[in-house]
């Protein structure tokens, strides 16, 4: 048995920080959560301060391990998950910031993109990376960094600058700037990443005019990254996992084998299904990507991305007032029989995954003067579920694989209303674990796998266990016809945008 009795999981998230700390049982023994701001510079555009992400993750990290009252040298290792390609660039000399992080929602690289696929290389880069072209992922944001930021350009070909993920980002600070390093699942997210050869892929390098040297080391998701310094959490701990946030909940969900999918409900619902050691291409709105490197092999998964879900219930309560609390949506939506025909399609910054429309806006449809509070607030919730069967529609044309049950986790699943109604419009059970941080598990079981704390995926196996099943209640023929109403609605929110103004240097909020 190990003498350490903990592992320190840190999940950067999109709208917070937060630190948990895990036991051997895989019980979370102390956690801490701290929001920090979103930025909106201009239409379309979504930052944040790094500086403030790192001053929040390290605060939580501390106020985890000062309210388990534990010894520091009592922590194992640390394991990290994030936000993904939610991009960075600072100053390696000083570590400070060359501009505000460019988040994943960000959608300023529309125009970009549209280049990109007008000059042919739509289908390189899914042969290379297994990604369609979106300004979702890192390499347009970088390009656009590079030829906006004054002189960085420069300073990236000379080595002066880094660029990276947050995760990197993080391991650069905790490890004092000793360590420039991602792992394989964050890197494949970057459109950069070959997905054969597990490297930074020099055509594509080319195509973006990003410089190899600013880019961090790619490392398995499992084993050394680097030391945290003693200063900022009183030991020298070893970082020991890294994994992006939906990666890492694929794996604290225990989908070790191919075939096996879960979905995450977070500001966003990301579903991803383990196909093994073999990168699936999609043909049909899908992501090829690296789920985890892990004890010498890789395994890949097919992901869908839907960029608004539990923002969809934040803008419920922050931008137009319905509710005050998101927990007052399941008694709403269950107030009422159904939406009386009303649909809202929360595209509020374009369409991921199957559609992939950056100029798709938000739309509430069918409304009459009987529609209420309630009826908004139903189809708001009944939007993520049925986002969740697009993507899932998708993934067994691709797979050929028929989905049996899903694994569910993130901040809505407490929803019961919501959880119901996902097992009832995709006809199969869904299953809530007892631990629901499951993005900071997967982290801990990669970290602690790397240092011993855990002996193999056997023993992680053992430790899960489902705190409720969701069997499917509803009729096939009121399903279909539900589907069928969703599938009218989001027909009319797609292209609604025909000129885009997101691009261009001004409006950022932060200048070098």
């Amino acid at each position: 048995m190990p003498k350490t009795r903990y592992v320190l999981a840190l999940d950067q998230g999109t709208t917070s920080s937060r630190a948990i700390l895990f036991d051997q049982a895989g019980r979370p023994v102390s956690q801490a959560q701290k929001e920090f701001r979103q930025l909106y510079p201009r239409p379309g555009w979504v930052e944040h301060d790094p500086d403030e992400i790192w001053a929040s993750q390290l605060s939580v990290a501390r106020s985890a391990t000062s309210k388990a009252g534990i010894n520091p040298s009592d922590i194992a290792a640390i394991g990290i998950t994030n936000q993904r390609e939610t991009t960075v660039v600072w100053d390696r000399s000083t570590g400070r910031p060359l501009h505000n992080a460019i988040v994943w929602q960000c959608r300023r690289t529309a125009p970009l993109c549209d280049r990109l696929r007008a000059n042919g290389l739509s289908e390189t880069i899914r042969e290379k990376t297994g990604l369609v072209i979106d300004p979702y992922f890192s390499g347009t944001k970088m390009n656009w960094l590079l030829n906006s930021v004054p002189g960085l350009a420069a300073e990236a070909s000379a080595g002066r600058a880094a660029l990276g993920t947050v995760d990197s980002w993080l391991i650069w600070n905790l490890t004092r700037g000793r360590v420039h390093a991602t792992d394989f699942s964050n890197a494949s997210r970057t459109m950069l990443l070959n997905l054969k050869t597990l490297r930074w892929d020099e055509e594509l390098l080319s195509v973006m005019e990003v410089p190899a040297r600013a880019l961090p080391k790619v490392l398995p998701s499992s084993g050394f990254f680097g030391d945290a310094h003693p200063d900022w959490l009183g030991a020298s701990i070893p970082i020991m996992g890294d994994a992006g946030d939906q990666q890492a909940a694929l794996f604290g969900q225990g989908c070790f084998d191919a075939g096996l999918a879960k979905n995450t409900y977070g500001t966003g619902c990301f579903l991803l299904m383990n196909t093994g050691a073999q990168p699936i291409p999609s043909r049909h709105g899908l992501l090829s990507t690296v789920a985890w490197g892990l004890e010498g092999r890789v395994t890949y998964a097919l992901e869908g991305s839907v960029f608004v879900t539990g923002a969809a219930v934040q803008w419920l309560r922050d931008g137009i007032g319905l509710v005050a609390t998101a927990a007052e949506t399941e008694d709403l939506a269950a107030s009422v029989p159904d939406t009386g025909g009303v649909y809202l399609v929360p595209a509020f910054v374009g369409l991921g995954a199957p559609y992939w429309d950056p100029y798709a806006r938000g739309l509430v449809i069918g409304v009459t003067r009987g529609t209420g509070r309630a009826h908004l607030v139903r189809a708001t919730l009944e939007a993520i579920a049925y986002q969740t069967r697009d993507v899932i529609e998708a993934m067994t044309a691709d797979s050929g694989v028929t989905l049996k049950a899903l694994r569910v986790d993130g901040g809505a699943v407490v929803n019961n209303f919501l959880m119901q109604f996902q097992a009832d419009i995709l006809g199969v059970p869904v299953e809530r674990p007892v631990v629901n941080e499951t993005t900071a598990l997967g982290a801990a079981y990669l970290a602690g796998l790397a240092s011993g704390f855990w002996r193999d995926l056997g023993q992680l196996s053992a430790l899960g266990a489902r705190e409720r099943v969701f069997p499917p209640g509803m009729g096939e023929e009121k399903r279909a016809g539900l589907y069928r109403g969703w599938s009218r609605a989001v027909e009319r929110a797609l292209r609604w945008v025909e000129t885009d103004d997101t691009a261009g240097p001004e409006g950022s909020s932060r200048q070098p």
